[in-house]
């Protein structure tokens, strides 16, 4: 079977990619620029130049396409334009799941996001009530949560269409990076003097590209599937990468008002001087303000998730960052005494 995958230049879809490889299936990626694609190319990966919102290029691209794995999406915490996130992750996801549909593929695998998806105080989350719109923080969250109902909509309609919710994916391949591989960057530089009170699942990203083919096996159409694994605190994470690197993990915990009022003025020196992405983002901060537990069963009865341990994945976030010079400085190595 020949399955058309999006965003395989990405962190997530790059995983993917491979993923489907190993299973034994055909991979045809969507890409934007053939030179970003030639890691792609060298593993047996069949190219499509094409964009999420030029129709003709997605029709040639599903030509002889069985399957669809829509993982591209714009991921970013800050926008100089947010209408291009929603551009994106909205209308380009409407234009793909409606040639998918006119294409008469056998089954969609639509990647998701945890922010969709309702915690209630103090509690756990899981697939069974999204969150609510106006409670999402930026133009990320806020897409993501509109092209998840469209979808859904669609999978209603007949489109054989299944959904899927990674949580906070860590590992291999975190190229630009994302938003939480900033966070592991931070603190493998020693930029992490401080931390706020908030809370994540977090999982391997290779289980998570595991987990896109087993719902494309195995998942039932119209249905959610969040990937994770562990819940931990963002001081218990920073701890267990004080563990892994011999580094120490920052004590001071800053009050949420301290950290919004930081990441205001960086938000307006990156608009007004440096037209760079600020290393506080405000909308990071604001959805620091909750703590995102959730509850992974589903996904692992009902799909066989893989649940690699959470410090392994760790381990070779720090190994991949490492080993390609992202880090400034070498690490000590790890600590003896367990944290």
């Amino acid at each position: 079977m020949k399955v058309l995958v999006t965003g395989a230049t990405g962190f997530v879809g790059g995983n993917v990619a491979r993923a489907l490889l190993a299973h034994g299936y055909q991979v045809r990626a969507l890409v934007r620029d053939p030179r970003r694609g030639a890691a792609l190319t060298a593993l047996g990966v069949e190219l499509a130049e094409g964009d999420l919102c030029l129709e003709a290029s997605l029709e040639q691209a599903l030509s002889g396409c069985r399957a669809v794995v829509h993982v591209a999406a714009l991921y970013t915490m800050w926008a100089r334009d947010p209408e291009l996130v929603y551009r994106t992750n909205v209308h380009g996801s409407r234009a793909l799941l409606e040639a998918a549909a006119r294409a008469g593929v056998e089954r969609v695998v639509f990647t998701s996001s945890e922010s969709t998806l309702r915690v209630p105080d103090g509690g756990v989350g899981d697939e069974s009530e999204s969150g609510e719109f106006h409670q999402l923080s930026g133009p990320y969250k806020r897409s993501k949560y509109l092209s998840e109902q469209l979808a859904m909509e669609m999978a209603e309609d007949g489109l054989p269409l299944v959904v899927v919710n990674p949580t906070t994916p860590v590992g291999v391949g975190d190229v630009k990076p994302t938003p939480t591989g900033h966070i592991i960057l931070d603190f493998l530089n020693r930029r992490m003097p401080a931390y706020v009170d908030t809370g994540l699942n977090l999982v391997d990203v290779e289980d998570v590209a595991e987990g896109h083919v087993l719902a494309l096996e195995r998942g039932r159409a119209g249905e959610r599937y969040l990937l994770g694994n562990e819940n931990l605190s963002l001081h218990q994470l920073l701890e267990r990468l004080a563990s892994i690197t011999g580094l120490v993990a920052p004590r001071v915990r800053l009050p949420y008002w301290a950290a919004l009022g930081v990441a205001r003025v960086d938000d307006a020196i990156a608009r007004g001087l440096t037209q760079r992405p600020p290393r506080v983002p405000p909308d990071g901060v604001r959805a620091s303000r909750h703590h995102r537990y959730f509850d992974c069963r589903k996904a692992v009865t009902e799909l066989g998730l893989p649940q690699t341990p959470v410090d392994e994945a760790l381990r070779k976030a720090v190994a991949w960052f490492r080993d390609r010079g992202y880090l400034r400085r070498p690490l000590p190595g790890p600590r003896e005494e367990a944290v």
